[in-house]
């Protein structure tokens, strides 16, 4: 008879309670969370920088996609939340652990699909566009 054994990283249980705690106060689903951290799992690259987010609360910014850092992504979503608000600055009703997650999730996307960039780096996020 031929043992089997389970072989797991107990590092990565403080990430993943802290990325769920994050999760919940950003107000995402615990399904939204887990598909993140599916993600993460599947590009070691991109769970060192969710690691090194969720212990330090800053960006490693090593991972990149299509020339994009975490912190450009970053600031994507503020962007996008200043645009959504017509604010012109992120104010204090800004969730930005919600646009951190939300910045590893395009990060994620954008690293299973090179060719996918932001919409809104290729056409730019101005609303008063001409025809």
């Amino acid at each position: 008879m031929s043992e089997s054994w389970l072989i797991y990283d107990g590092n990565r249980i403080p990430v993943y309670e802290r990325l769920q705690r994050l999760c919940e106060y950003a107000g995402k689903s615990s399904r939204w969370c887990d598909g993140l951290w599916s993600s993460a799992l599947e590009d070691p690259e991109l769970y060192e920088e969710l690691a090194y987010y969720m212990n330090r609360h800053s960006f490693l910014d090593r991972v990149k996609a299509g020339g994009y850092s975490m912190t450009d992504l970053y600031v994507q979503q503020l962007d996008l939340y200043n645009l959504r608000q017509d604010t012109g600055k992120h104010t204090a009703a800004c969730n930005k652990e919600e646009m951190v997650l939300n910045a590893f999730d395009k990060m994620a996307g954008m690293r299973k699909d090179p060719d996918r960039r932001p919409r809104e780096w290729q056409e730019g996020f101005g609303m008063d566009k001409q025809s």
